[in-house]
């Protein structure tokens, strides 16, 4: 009677832990199922997919948020490297700090490429020796210069933040104002194609 008690305590122990390790193996596979179904759009985000930060997401933060921020990310980045590869930029190296600048200074990182593009060709016709890639400071009493491109890259970032976002100027259309006054608005249309090109990958 003793040892037949024993035996189906066992059995019982055997089935409670088969119970448990079957609970959990179906609780993972439903977390990756649901991980699975996070697709973050690779094309068309929307304005706040380019500002979201990459830390402090609140306290509703999941996994799937979490996942779509990091790959969003890639892909910006991604988008920067082919693009700077098509036109053949000498600021196909500093992508990836193109990206961090933009995410340190909080504007969407097309701006940086866009009035590169619209200014010099991405940095192909610049004042001789100047590594500056974007038009600015650039008058009669002279031209401003920079050691490298790492040196105007960080410098043109920050001037954008503090003379114009943070004054107000959100639009290619508002910037030109002050960057470009005497432009017919074909300096605002060059950036906002710009956006566009960069942002479909062409």
């Amino acid at each position: 009677m003793i040892k037949k008690s024993g035996v189906l305590g066992g059995s019982i122990r055997g089935l409670m832990v088969f119970l448990v390790f079957f609970m959990e193996t179906v609780m993972v596979f439903l977390e990756v199922s649901y991980l699975g179904k996070q697709k973050p759009e690779v094309l068309g985000w929307e304005e706040s997919r380019f500002t979201t930060s990459k830390i402090g997401l609140g306290e509703e933060e999941n996994l799937g948020e979490v996942r779509e921020v990091v790959l969003a990310d890639d892909a910006r980045l991604m988008l920067i490297e082919n693009y700077l590869k098509k036109y053949k930029s000498p600021l196909e190296p500093y992508a990836k700090l193109i990206l961090e600048l933009s995410d340190t200074y909080e504007f969407d990182y097309r701006w940086i490429l866009a009035i590169g593009q619209m200014e010099s060709n991405l940095c192909k016709k610049t004042p001789t020796d100047s590594y500056n890639c974007w038009g600015y400071g650039i008058h009669s009493r002279g031209t401003l210069r920079f050691e490298n491109y790492e040196l105007a890259l960080k410098s043109f970032a920050a001037y954008l933040k503090n003379d114009y976002f943070d004054k107000g100027y959100k639009t290619a259309e508002e910037v030109m104002t002050k960057y470009c006054p005497h432009s017919n608005g074909s300096w605002a249309r060059g950036v906002n194609q710009f956006f566009t090109d960069i942002e479909m990958g062409k």
